[in-house]
């Protein structure tokens, strides 16, 4: 995520200022010269995309913390359609339930997270990684050293605890933070007691965490538009995780259709 977009910081309460600075200072993800994401160029790029409908909350939980919060059969037939993983689907659509509870006014839709999470990391699945049931995705997925070179230099934060790098911080995990970033937004999502950015659980709520203080609502577009310019500022960025964001939506429509 750049360093471009201070402008939003001057709204936050100075209690979350630092955390919004560190989490702008990580660069662009680390799939941009991957495979591509849904072309904008193929498929003109919404300005914003509405949440999709809140997933019915399961009756039985199969497992702790935000994933359990979701409608197993949903789940299933949501990524049998959009081919998002079933676990990390789960960590979307749950944190999703989790912040509707919490801060309804947010609506930060799952589709919108799960458009970031195509952009930062394939869902967890860059360069052959994938998510284990406990939602722990391996092996760790790590961005380049943000040494100066084409990136903003950030020197180590964390002595290499979680990027595995003692002279200049990396982003980590499927959602990418950096350690900076980390250490003011970590949270425990998947109810095990641990707060890691490896975990999809863990990295879907702390981001939820972070799109829900940088902006009052995502059920506008000039606060869905700003919301995904605070996480990373790339017009581009925004067109790809707008493009996601809509394929998924339209996705869980079908499947919800088709049951």
């Amino acid at each position: 995520m750049t360093a471009r977009t201070f402008a939003l910081a001057l709204v936050l309460g100075a209690a979350v200022l630092a955390g919004l600075i560190a989490l702008l200072l990580v660069p662009r993800p680390i799939t941009s010269t991957g495979d591509a994401a849904p072309s904008p160029e193929a498929t003109p790029a919404p300005r914003w995309v509405a949440p999709a409908a809140l997933p019915p909350s399961s009756s039985a939980p199969s497992r702790a913390g935000v994933a359990g919060r979701v409608d197993a059969d949903w789940v299933t037939a949501v990524a049998a359609e959009s081919g998002i993983p079933v676990r990390v689907l789960a960590a979307y659509a749950g944190t999703a339930i989790a912040k509707h509870g919490e801060r309804p006014e947010c609506e930060l839709g799952w589709n919108t997270l799960a458009g970031i999470g195509w952009v930062e990391s394939r869902h967890g699945t860059y360069r052959g990684a994938s998510t284990a049931d406990d939602g722990t995705v391996s092996p760790p997925i790590i961005g380049i050293a943000l040494d100066g070179g084409s990136t903003a230099r950030i020197d180590d934060t964390d002595d290499g605890a979680i990027d595995g790098d003692a002279a200049f911080d990396r982003a980590v995990g499927p959602m990418q933070f950096i350690p900076g970033s980390w250490a003011n937004w970590a949270v425990d999502g998947g109810g095990d007691g641990v707060a890691d950015p490896h975990n999809i659980d863990d990295a879907a709520l702390a981001a939820a965490n972070y799109l829900c203080r940088a902006v009052p609502t995502f059920g506008d577009e000039d606060s869905w538009r700003a919301g995904i310019a605070s996480y990373n500022s790339d017009p581009a960025y925004l067109d790809a995780v707008a493009t996601a964001a809509q394929r998924y939506a339209e996705a869980a429509e079908r499947s919800t259709t088709s049951r």
